[in-house]
């Protein structure tokens, strides 16, 4: 056999870039939305058409004016009808992983408002369950038909049930290992409840150079845990639209730390109201929906009725999640902080307690409260439970916090 010399035989690496560009325009074609002026020339076919339809309908550019002047310009929609929302929701479950199908409904929610369509029960069993959703079927719980409620209710059990796998067993560990190490014996029995960090640092007199040893003459060990309330924990939330992914999480903790026998939990959530939820923490279901999302905010209010929960002061730990801005008075509730703190209180404000980090929170609020020793910081759920351990343990929770988030 053989080759014309003037001609390039095409090797394996011609053809791995070749499919490299092809994967690359695909992409970009998926990206842009195929108009004109995409620059790609990709066409696409089967599951590629149909995941870019589903796109489209979500992230097509609307009919605003300049589209007007643009004939044949497709636009974002997906039909005021449930049925065919719920077959767009079919679609993108079967195109795209679950993170993508959870942020691709939370975008249909706000950019395409189909709140009122989360009101039909053929489209909540469409949904893909995440904290967002529930949160917004929170907000219309008040509104919400009989028909759609048995279904929105199955919807936030199965949210509920996952996070309770996810975050259960870690939370129980890491508060009841706190709980142990909080409580300090001279003379432990076993090497096994010996605090040796402490131990070593109370006996450095006793180092023997010579020797390079040190001598312990005084243990310091664990605790075992027992039936007692050690610790009252008071979870304070803020139900305004803004922290709806907080109240989920903070409902379902309330629930894993009210089963933790040492500790007394409590859990209140404000708008310009209060409500006092704690004999539904046994259900997080039930206690999500005795929740209103939405409304103004009066802080000061909530922590007025906190401090009439406070038993104990050194043993309680009072967690406030909100964005602080504060409907209330401002000037009553920095002092109310002051007073609680100056009790022996533990007060921690989180700004959320999420996965997207803190949203827009009033900052000049959360330097007077740093400025009376008590900080104010985003908190992930994943982070929450040693969050926990560290204020069971009275630890410095701004050297905690800095070392969480950078």
């Amino acid at each position: 056999m053989t080759t014309d010399p003037a001609r390039p035989v095409p090797d394996a690496a011609d053809a791995t870039n070749a499919a490299a560009d092809d994967e690359r325009l695909r992409r970009w074609r998926l990206v842009l939305g195929g108009e004109a002026s995409d620059g790609t020339g990709r066409a696409l076919d089967g599951d590629d058409a149909r995941m870019d339809a589903a796109l489209e309908k979500l992230y097509g550019s609307g009919p605003g004016e300049r589209d007007r002047s643009r004939p044949g310009r497709r636009s974002a929609g997906l039909g005021d009808s449930a049925p065919s929302v719920a077959r767009w929701l079919g679609d993108i479950r079967e195109y795209f992983p679950s993170t993508v199908v959870q942020v691709m409904q939370k975008d249909a929610i706000e950019r395409l408002d189909l709140t009122r369509l989360l009101l039909e029960p053929e489209m909540l069993d469409a949904v893909e369950p995440d904290v967002h959703l529930v949160g917004t079927l929170l907000s219309l719980n008040k509104v919400m038909p009989d028909r759609a409620r048995e279904s929105a209710r199955a919807v936030v059990r199965r949210v509920v049930r996952d996070l309770e796998r996810r975050l259960a067993q870690r939370t129980r560990s890491a508060v009841g290992g706190a709980l142990d190490r909080s409580a300090r014996v001279p003379r432990p029995r076993r090497p096994s409840d010996v605090d040796w960090e402490r131990t070593i640092r109370a006996n450095l007199r006793h180092y023997l150079p010579e020797h390079r040893t040190l001598v312990p003459e005084r243990l310091i060990g664990y605790g075992r845990r027992q039936r007692a309330v050690k610790r009252d924990v008071v979870l304070c939330v803020d139900q305004s639209g803004s922290m709806a992914a907080s109240v989920v999480y903070a409902s379902v903790f309330g629930a894993v730390l009210a089963s933790v026998r040492s500790l007394r939990t409590s859990l209140v959530v404000f708008d310009t109201a209060v409500v006092d939820l704690t004999d539904q923490l046994q259900d997080p279901v039930e206690l999500l929906f005795g929740t209103q999302l939405g409304g103004g905010t009066d802080i000061n209010r909530a922590l007025a009725y906190c401090q009439g929960l406070v038993a104990r002061p050194a043993d309680t730990i009072l967690v406030l999640i909100s964005d602080l801005y504060e409907g209330g008075v401002r000037a009553e509730m920095l002092q109310r902080v002051a007073a609680l703190t100056a009790a022996g209180v533990q007060v921690v404000v989180l700004l959320a307690l999420s996965d997207e980090g803190a949203p827009a929170y009033d900052h000049e609020n959360a330097a007077a409260l740093a400025e009376l020793g008590v900080p104010a910081f985003g908190c992930t759920p994943d982070a929450f439970p040693d969050l926990m351990a560290a204020a069971v343990e009275r630890r410095d929770l701004r050297r905690w916090a800095e070392r969480e988030t950078g």
